[in-house]
This record gives C-alpha cells, structure tokens and sequence, in this order.
C-alpha cells in the first residue's frame, strides 16, 4: 500500500515508527468505545425501538412517537431527565443559543468559566455585532473568568465573579481555537462542584460539542444541568444531514423549547420530514466511529511529534473530544498542509481550500472539508484561523484507514515528509 506514495526508507520507517508507536494506547480507547456502545445499545433495547420509530412525521409533527423516542434515548445515554434531538438546529452554535436565550432574562447574567468562548458565539453574546437581537442587546449581561497562565480554571477568583445576577455559568468543554487541553470529564466536574458550593441554583450549561463518546461520562453525569451539541459532529455519526440536541434537567429543557419553537407551542411541534432513520443508525454507530476519528487523532499526535512539531494533546495523554491540535509557526506550511487533507478527501479532493473571510469568524479562517455531509466534522477535516502562531486544528475521521493515508498525503503535499 506504501507504494502508492513512492516513500523513501527514511519516509517508511518514520512513519511505521509513529503507527507502531500508538497501538498500544488504542487498546485503552477500545474500552471506552465498548462501553460505550453498550450504553447505547442499552437504552436502544430499554426503548424497544422498532422499525416504525424510523418513519419520520411532517406538517406539525403532533405526536411523533419515533422523535419522542429518540429523545428518551439520548436523555438515558446522556444521564439527564430530558432531551430535545432536533433537525431544526442548524449547527451547534444554533443549539448553544437556543439554550441560553430559553434559559436567560433580561437583567441576568452569564458568566463564562472557561476563558473566551468560541468566535461563533460572541455575535450571540453581543460582543460584536450590532441590531442581530444578540443576548446583550435583550438585556443579559457577559462576564469571563480567563483562564490561569497555565489555562487552568481560576478558582481563586471564582468567587468573586458569580455574583447575586448570575443566572447561566458556560463551559466550553472543548478547546476551540486556542492551544489550550480540552477540559475533561474529570475537570468539568471539579468545575460544577465549586460552581455549586458557590450558589447552588444557578444553571450550568456545557458546549459538549467534539466531546460525545470521547469518555465513558458526559458533563450531565457529573452535575452539570445542561449539554449541547450538534449531530453532524460526534452524535450523528457521520450519517445524519443536519440537526442538534440539548439534553439535561426537565425544568430546563422545558424552557429551552420554548425558545425551540414558540413560548405555549414548545416541544409538542416539530416534524422530522424523512431524517429519523439517519438520526437513530448515527446515534447507534457514534460510539464506533467517534474510536475512529480517536485514534487517527492520536496517530496524527505521534508522527507530528517524530517529526519535530509541536501537538495538544500529545499521542499518549487521555483524550476528551476527537480535536488534534498541532503548531506549524509558518503561515504557508499550515495551508499547504490543510490542502493537502483536502486532496486526499472522498468529495472536491481536487479542490484546493484558501483562506477566506466566513461568517461568525473574526479572522480569515482555511477550512479543509472534503466531506460527505457539509461542515460534518466527525469525517475527517481540519481547519485553522489565520493568525500567528498558526495552529491547525485537525478532527475527526470516519475510518482509522483514511485519516493514516490522509496524513501521509498531506505530508508529502506540504513538503514535511
């Protein structure tokens, strides 16, 4: 198989070095993946799912017992009272403002535990953007703890940023664009313990997107009262077109679907006009091709460090979403690496990806995306923001096999291999 890429020894033998490297951390995500998998199949099994889950409504969508029971699915594999699983979110930034406007008042405040959040919410927030009906312009009003010099949370000021208007602390559990680890299961429950012991009643919302199947536990598991994300990221398994979720306590979600829909109409409308099929057999693999994207993460982390580069996480810590973070320090080496991922993609392999101005995005942003679904990150994809120290972001993988031939790719392509 090598041959289709004319490597030389010094090439071949760098490269096996990094796969053989790996293998043995790939048998600590095989646990994760099983137990995972079983924790779907379980709740699969507990809603006795039939094929007439899979017809999917339209019109109003009353009654629609197939996304009723999609969501008793995702509310036990995410450890929460209720879920909303909708293809009327568009992304997961949609489904993150759903949650906060349904959660919000005029006169409360927001406060962010976990530094800066990601570009696409500031517009939301109001940070920038003027007469969009942002939460600042509603009367809601923004504060961030930044994070310590070593991008750990500060619980030493922590105190004295929640105050009696608090009403929603945010956690972006992944790292976004920043060099920063991703927060794991273990330290997002620190974070709802201190938060908690602080003033117990207010709510505590995690972006989970990038993290789904990633641990054994989600953030709802430890306290945390509400999740969300987006399903062509982990949950959809790289088979559902469209579509988010917010999961968590019923009083909660029950005010989100307000904002859902309409304040009296709230979850009871909806029609899923031909995806239920996609969304139920995404859910059922996600535990398996979320292992996927894993450890072609972690290959990517190992033969980026043999060759001298600089990772986050490195190939051998524990992992909290399927983000591989790598600083190349040249502007032209981090593009004509990112082309090079595009060139080895199933769809536009012969498309070359430039920097370009995208909405929600402050800086010029390269995105790589050969993907079957648009914007489907839990194929494979990597994108960065054009800005020193050019950090590419590389995520996702539908098969172990593509993201070890993609990465040999883009290698030769940028001239590094």
């Amino acid at each position: 198989m090598y041959s289709f890429y004319n490597l030389n020894e010094k090439q071949l033998k760098l490269f096996e070095k990094a796969v053989a490297l790996v293998e043995p951390q790939f048998k600590k995500l095989e646990q994760i993946i099983e137990y995972n998998q079983a924790k779907v199949l379980n709740a699969f099994r507990a809603e006795h799912v039939s094929d007439f889950h899979l017809n999917s409504s339209t019109g109003y969508g009353y009654n629609d017992s197939g996304r009723e029971t999609l969501e008793r699915i995702y509310a036990n594999v995410f450890d929460t009272e209720d879920a909303l699983v909708r293809p009327h979110i568009v992304s997961g930034t949609h489904a993150l403002a759903i949650g906060l406007y349904g959660l919000l008042r005029p006169g409360d405040e927001l406060l962010y535990l976990t530094g800066d959040p990601y570009d696409t919410l500031e517009a939301v927030i109001g940070i920038h953007g003027k007469g969009m009906g942002s939460l600042s312009e509603w009367g809601v009003s923004y504060r961030v703890l930044p994070l310590t010099g070593d991008d750990k949370v500060d619980y030493a000021n922590l105190a004295d940023s929640i105050n009696e208007k608090t009403k929603v602390v945010a956690i972006q559990r992944s790292k976004g664009y920043s060099w920063r680890k991703s927060f794991s299961i273990a330290e997002i429950a620190e974070m709802v313990s201190s938060v908690r012991k602080l003033k117990p009643e207010t709510v505590i919302f995690v972006d989970n997107c990038y993290g789904e199947f990633t641990e054994k536990l989600e953030p709802t598991a430890v306290d945390a009262d509400i999740i969300a994300g987006s399903l062509i990221k982990n949950p959809g398994g790289g088979i559902a077109k469209l579509g988010g979720y917010l999961a968590g306590k019923a009083k909660y979600i029950e005010q989100i679907s307000y904002r859902l829909t309409a304040p009296g109409i709230g979850r009871e409308v909806g029609a899923t006009y031909g995806n239920s099929h996609d969304f139920y057999q995404g859910f059922f693999l996600a535990p398996h091709f979320v292992g996927e994207a894993l450890k072609g993460m972690v290959l990517a982390a190992a033969l980026f460090s043999e060759l001298g580069f600089q990772v986050s996480p490195t190939w051998d810590e524990e992992r909290t979403d399927i983000i591989q973070a790598i600083k190349f320090a040249d502007k032209n080496l981090l593009i004509k690496f990112l082309q090079g991922i595009q060139k080895a993609s199933p769809i536009d392999s012969h498309v070359t990806p430039e920097a370009s101005t995208i909405p929600g995005y402050q800086n010029q942003v390269i995105m790589a995306a050969g993907v079957f679904v648009q914007g489907g990150t839990l194929e494979l994809s990597g994108d960065a923001p054009i800005v020193p120290p050019y950090i590419g972001y590389l995520q996702g993988g539908l098969t172990y096999q593509h993201v070890k031939w993609a990465l040999l790719t883009a290698l030769i392509h940028a001239e590094i291999l």
